[in-house]
């Protein structure tokens, strides 16, 4: 296999970080070793200041980074601002980082999952069917319990079957579940330590006395596949967002320990309310996934994708397709709330087809198997975003889900939009493409006013943004596309704002497509235009040219109108 341009053109990592003589490829490496090559088929830097050594005092990319005139010295050399990088030294900007270590374990399948193994183990437990196991279908038997904190509402006879019953003539209460919480039953026989006797010791933290998700009336940016990115979130933390989740995450990719799909739970120090959003269609996978998140990572909550309409995730069992799938549904809603020391929260839709709503059917049960808190999107699937969100419906199942907190989510491009969202007693408010649209939304809700932004105000936003983007995934050629392909993404929702000092009527509806129309000033009439060629020149204003032959195609449709 012929080493590609790509490859013949980059240097080798470990020159970059200063272990030349320890290639990690070996002699299987294709990449340059020699800096002056290098140097000779480099592309020219695309300016003067590099954002990592303005802001850190050091760049980690050295010869390779795209701005290295900043901050490289004689003979390649790369200069380090000792006062500046001391000031970062040992602080953590962004967690959630992926060890070697853990890749490792979980490539090789050795990282340990006992919570969720004893409660796939019980899952599984044939109770009075042949020994076939438990098909999760039919009504459980008179007197059997459900193991869960809280006792549920209706009468056990009426309530679909559970997968942690026992055998008929079993005792419905074994030694190991003694406890009314089926935690205990995990805990295994008891760690010896040393040192004064605390709390902890001595009282066990059970699930239904897990911290509480007090996030009430509070602004929530959601978790937006593709533009929901870290650097993303941050210009909206900036603008006045109180809550914050990832990128939908597939748990299956996660438990292979792929670095891509890690990537999006990586947090910022600024995000004070963090959540994950996790995808899956069976509780073994998503029941491991969050044990294994409750391990690893830092979160606030972990959310469950019941709403992602797109084909891929729904003729798999996932996303909305949970919705037709309630013993499913269940068990990974139980499992995962099991296994998580966190708040579990569930985004779903009205339902999966158009004019029929099931959401208010679901929701109570969301409640009864022990989720923190349930966020609705307004459209079924097939809806897309074909109609407006039906708030009066997410009013209604408003009131169904109480006192668990529920969230609307839909059409919200402004202050007053947000109001009558509140008016109709949900709990707070999700603001997906109007965010995307016009980050600054969260302050426009908190100061209740329309803000006539500049385009100079509005160009600032993206320089923000690049820079994020530089510091996030690099400033060598790689990060530097990387980057460009995000803000190309973005800017695909960003053209939809129309400024507020050009409309004849406030405020602006999120499916009202505008005539063609001027701007205020060059750099107005550039942003508001539905063309990718000056979407690419926007890109190139910030970034310096595209590579030859660059082509760009936004990935979703979610930016399209109705």
């Amino acid at each position: 296999m012929k080493p590609n341009h790509y490859e013949k053109s980059r240097l080798c990592p470990s020159v970059t970080q200063g272990c030349a003589e320890k290639c990690y490829f070996g002699s299987r490496c294709r990449f340059l070793h020699d800096i002056d090559e290098y140097m000779a088929v480099k592309p020219a830097d695309l300016g003067q200041n590099c954002v990592l050594f303005e802001t850190f005092g050091k760049c980690i990319y050295g010869v390779t980074c795209r701005f290295a005139q900043a901050h490289l010295g004689d003979g390649y050399q790369n200069i380090i601002n000792m006062d500046l990088a001391k000031q970062w030294e040992g602080k953590s900007l962004v967690r959630n980082n992926l060890s070697k270590d853990l890749q490792n374990q979980l490539r090789k399948k050795k990282f340990s999952f006992e919570k969720a193994d004893e409660y796939l183990r019980r899952l599984a437990k044939p109770h009075g069917n042949g020994g076939k196991g438990n098909k999760a279908s039919g009504n459980p038997t008179e007197g059997q319990e459900v193991p869960n904190c809280t006792a549920p509402e209706e009468d056990p006879g009426d309530a679909p079957e559970h997968p942690v019953l026992p055998e008929e003539g079993e005792d419905p209460k074994p030694a190991a579940l003694e406890s009314s919480c089926p935690m205990d039953a995990l805990e295994g026989s008891p760690i010896k330590t040393v040192g004064p006797v605390t709390d902890e010791d001595i009282i066990k933290l059970r699930p239904c006395e897990k911290k509480k998700l007090e996030i009430q009336g509070k602004l929530y940016l959601a978790p937006l596949t593709t533009c929901g990115n870290l650097p993303f979130r941050r210009i909206c933390k900036r603008f006045g967002a109180d809550v914050t989740c990832g990128e939908m995450a597939v748990c299956t990719n996660l438990l292979q320990g792929q670095s891509s799909e890690w990537a999006l739970l990586k947090r910022h120090h600024t995000e004070d309310i963090f959540g994950v959003q996790l995808e899956g269609a069976f509780p073994d996978t998503m029941t491991k996934c969050a044990e294994l998140l409750n391990k690893t990572i830092e979160v606030d909550f972990v959310d469950i994708n019941v709403g992602c309409p797109i084909d891929l995730i729904y003729k798999k069992g996932g996303g909305c397709a949970l919705m037709t799938r309630s013993n499913k549904f269940e068990q990974i809603v139980r499992g995962m709330n099991l296994v998580l020391d966190v708040p579990l929260t569930v985004k779903i839709r009205t339902g999966v087809q158009e004019k029929i709503n099931v959401a208010h059917k679901i929701i109570p049960k969301i409640r009864e198997w022990g989720a923190s808190m349930v966020t609705l999107h307004g459209r079924s699937r097939e809806q897309r975003y074909t109609k407006v969100a039906d708030w009066d419906y997410i009013a209604e199942c408003a009131k169904i889900a109480s006192p668990m907190p529920l969230f609307g989510n839909g059409d919200i491009l402004s202050y007053e939009d947000a109001n009558r969202a509140v008016q109709m007693g949900v709990s707070g408010i999700m603001i997906a493409r109007g965010a995307l649209i016009k980050p600054w939304i969260f302050t426009e809700i908190k100061e209740q006013r329309h803000w006539d932004i500049s385009s100079s105000e509005r160009f600032d936003i993206l320089k923000d943004f690049t820079n994020y983007g530089l510091e996030h995934w690099g400033s060598d050629t790689q990060g530097v596309e990387k980057t460009r392909k995000f803000l190309l993404e973005w800017l695909s929702f960003l053209c939809r704002y129309i400024p507020v000092g050009l409309l004849e009527h406030l405020p602006q509806k999120i499916n009202e497509r505008p005539p063609y129309y001027m701007g205020r000033d060059y750099v107005e009439t550039l942003m508001a235009s539905q063309n990718v060629d000056d979407w690419i020149k926007i890109s190139e204003l910030l970034l310096g040219p595209v590579p030859t032959s660059f082509t760009f195609l936004p990935k979703h449709k979610a930016n399209s109108y109705r």
